[in-house]
């Protein structure tokens, strides 16, 4: 009975392979969705993954400041108008977490040395997608364009600085991105991972308050600018 069992999942899960073989990568596949991107406008969701990283200018040489990074998480949703037939217009809205600690080497204590970036953004991208030619149910595809980004997590109204432990940033940052993905057509849905690099024009940081007590800070004081820059995977669903 169980040799039955076995015998039966096997050629089940044969069968399935070699039809989603044939549906993808034989030389005629069975064509999936052929008329869905001839839609003036459709909609989607995506989930997926980032790696915020800070990049600094300095007034003067010094040690650079060491951001050390971490995987963070995307979702949101995606509204796709069609231009012409090889180029859409994207607006991908989404919330955005990462984390950044950053180290100042001057320092020795952990209380000055370390400050910990955690942001929750809002990410409002508007991009251009150009598509190449579709090939049985494969469709390559590069996009770029700009975004504008809200952090929750900025502490831009906190009283309190880095004489505090408080780093702060900005609400409002710019940003342009760039990259590239594949929109993969199956029997019920388009399933689209891509990949793209996120580069910061606005300058995020908020610098420390100067007082009689503290009239230098060794956190801001020499820096020019502070901008973010990424790299988001995303894995769409349309």
């Amino acid at each position: 009975m169980k040799k039955t069992v076995v015998l039966i999942l096997l050629v089940l899960s044969t069968q399935g392979y070699s039809q989603f073989a044939k549906s993808m990568f034989s030389k005629d596949p069975i064509i999936n969705l052929e008329n869905w991107q001839k839609q003036r406008l459709y909609f989607g969701y995506y989930l997926g993954f980032n790696s915020f990283d800070f990049k600094f200018d300095y007034k003067q040489v010094a040690e650079d400041i060491q951001v050390k990074k971490t995987t963070g998480f995307n979702v949101g949703v995606v509204a796709d108008l069609r231009l012409q037939e090889y180029v859409n217009l994207r607006f991908e809205p989404g919330l955005y977490y990462t984390k950044r600690d950053l180290h100042y080497p001057e320092f020795t204590s952990e209380n000055d040395y370390l400050r910990e970036v955690n942001s929750t953004y809002i990410h409002f991208p508007l991009l251009l997608k150009f598509s190449a030619l579709r090939t049985g149910n494969i469709r390559p595809y590069l996009t770029g364009g700009l975004s504008t980004t809200l952090n929750l997590s900025s502490n831009s109204k906190s009283k309190d600085d880095n004489f505090e432990g408080t780093f702060r940033t900005k609400s409002w940052s710019s940003a342009y991105e760039i990259g590239f993905g594949i929109d993969i057509f199956s029997e019920y849905f388009i399933f689209s991972p891509s990949i793209r690099g996120m580069f910061g024009i606005t300058d995020e940081l908020i610098r420390d308050n100067k007082t009689l007590e503290n009239p230098n800070s060794p956190w801001t004081d020499n820096i020019s600018s502070m901008k973010s820059r990424a790299i988001l995977i995303n894995f769409t669903f349309h």
